[in-house]
């Protein structure tokens, strides 16, 4: 078995296996902020041009190297909702790390959802990698 790796190494086109041993897809996008280490969930896209699942990081278990485990079945991860990308909360001014101001409302969901070009590239990726 692959030793485990941190939510950071994970990259569009890494498997998505459901606790019950189903591949459910593979990842269209890793959801979190880098620069302090904080991991919200993935996209996981479950066919071609259909638009991504998300999956909080609680329902993550083990990840490896090509591959994101959930802590979930595979009827479980059916149920889940669509990916969204979660809404900036605050513009931090160049002036003052301090210095927070609140943003206008985001967009429609319509607007936030993963690009096609994105969606296709993760799963050519995928295929290749197999």
């Amino acid at each position: 078995m692959s030793e485990p790796v941190s939510w950071l190494m994970i990259e569009p086109g890494w498997t998505v296996r459901a606790s019950d041993g189903a591949d459910v897809g593979h990842v269209a996008e890793v959801a979190g902020d880098s620069n302090l280490d904080v991991f919200h969930g993935i996209a996981v896209s479950i066919r071609m041009l259909g638009k991504p699942h998300y999956v909080a990081a609680e329902q993550v278990g083990v990840i490896v190297e090509g591959r994101v485990n959930l802590l979930i079945t595979g009827d479980e991860f059916r149920r889940q909702g669509d990916y969204e990308e979660p809404p900036v909360s605050a513009v931090i001014q160049p002036q003052s790390a301090y210095a927070a101001e609140p943003v206008a409302p985001p967009p429609s969901s319509a607007d936030r959802q993963v690009p096609i070009l994105r969606r296709l590239a993760a799963w050519l990726r995928s295929r290749r990698s197999r």
